[in-house]
């Protein structure tokens, strides 16, 4: 058997072992494809009954070795395991920081996978706590599968799903070419379905062990999916239809205890999808001509900073604050959380 083969089984088991082990997931489970000494054998058929033994090492045959861990109560999200896709850099990389900072383990998904495994082993060394790195293409079914698959076989679980790449291609009706739209509606919109469809496959999983459990998953959407964005229409559809699907998943899955929800922040003026000084947005509209009368980048700057009333652009500890809030409230999905200093209000 293959060990992709393998992985893809274990990711069947693993979530119901740690439910099994702790109905609060208090608890990890870590897959190996070899066979440890001293594990007790046993079937994929008889697996979770093996485990009622009180084993803490189990052999699957033809499978793999899981090795079972309790995980001690602390901080806030102590327990909890999470995906954040682009986390190597920007908001991703500040939202999996955080999480890590409060209990978490965090997988660094990214489709830079040497930005991701660096992120990875800095938040391990600077937090204390087990993080992995996972090079993901959102936008492929197999890599987004196996991204889960990895996390699961990594830490026995998932808990939240942060659905945070994207990218932006500006530019007026006659400059946007339909190569650029389909590819940011692929980053965009598409892919929060695609890594839906799989991020919730361990969460039923372990809602079958433990019917009080409940889970979430959270699109890092936009201001742009609450009001239109002027020649940036290719963002704020794609945005617009993330919202959609948000509600949508948000009905679908609230009977498996699963929260769907998203967080609209303002504009990121420090990061990198902003500041970039060859993609960034100030170029772009400073090139489109969406600001009127810029000449400059600090131009561009100075016009979006004077259309929020708390006079900044919004920053990485917004965005997470609101995503503790979402986690730790257990009776609110289907939402759109503005976090943009007051530049959108909603009706």
């Amino acid at each position: 058997m293959e060990l992709i083969e393998k992985k893809s089984i274990a990711a069947k088991i693993a979530p119901k072992l740690r439910m099994l082990c702790s109905a609060e997931g208090l608890a990890g489970v870590k897959f190996t494809a070899d066979k440890k000494r001293g594990a007790k054998e046993t079937t994929v058929e008889s697996v979770l009954s093996v485990y009622e033994g009180g084993a803490e090492e189990i052999y699957v045959e033809n499978v793999g070795t899981f090795s079972i861990y309790p995980v001690y109560p602390g901080a806030s999200l102590a327990g909890k395991i999470a995906i954040v896709t682009g986390s190597a850099q920007g908001f991703g990389a500040g939202i999996a920081e955080y999480l890590a900072a409060n209990g978490c383990k965090v997988c660094v998904a990214d489709m830079n996978a040497a930005g991701a495994e660096a992120k990875a082993a800095e938040i391990s060394e600077k937090y204390g706590i087990e993080a992995i790195s996972v090079g993901a293409n959102v936008t492929d079914e197999e890599s987004v599968k196996n991204m889960v698959d990895e996390t699961v076989c990594a830490f026995g679980g998932l808990d939240i799903f942060v659905n945070n790449a994207g990218i932006v291609r500006a530019g007026s009706l006659e400059e946007m070419t339909k190569q650029n739209f389909e590819l940011v509606t692929s980053v965009d919109y598409t892919a929060f379905f695609i890594c839906t469809k799989y991020a919730v496959q361990p969460m039923k999983l372990q809602r079958e062990i433990a019917p009080e459990y409940m889970a979430d998953v959270i699109e890092i959407n936009s201001k742009s999916g609450l009001e239109g964005s002027n020649k940036n229409f290719a963002y704020a559809g794609a945005k617009f239809g993330g919202i959609g699907l948000t509600q949508s998943f948000a009905l679908e899955l609230a009977p498996y205890g699963i929260k769907v929800n998203a967080i609209c922040p303002g504009n990121f003026l420090d990061g990198p999808l902003w500041s970039d000084p060859e993609k960034g947005l100030f170029v772009q509209y400073l090139n489109a001509g969406k600001v009127p009368g810029a000449k400059t980048i600090a131009d561009v700057r100075a016009f979006y900073e004077a259309k929020v009333p708390l006079g900044r652009g919004c920053r990485v500890e917004d965005v997470t604050r609101a995503i503790l809030y979402i986690v730790e409230q257990k009776y609110e999905t289907g939402q759109a959380i503005p976090v943009t200093g007051g530049q959108t209000m909603l009706n």
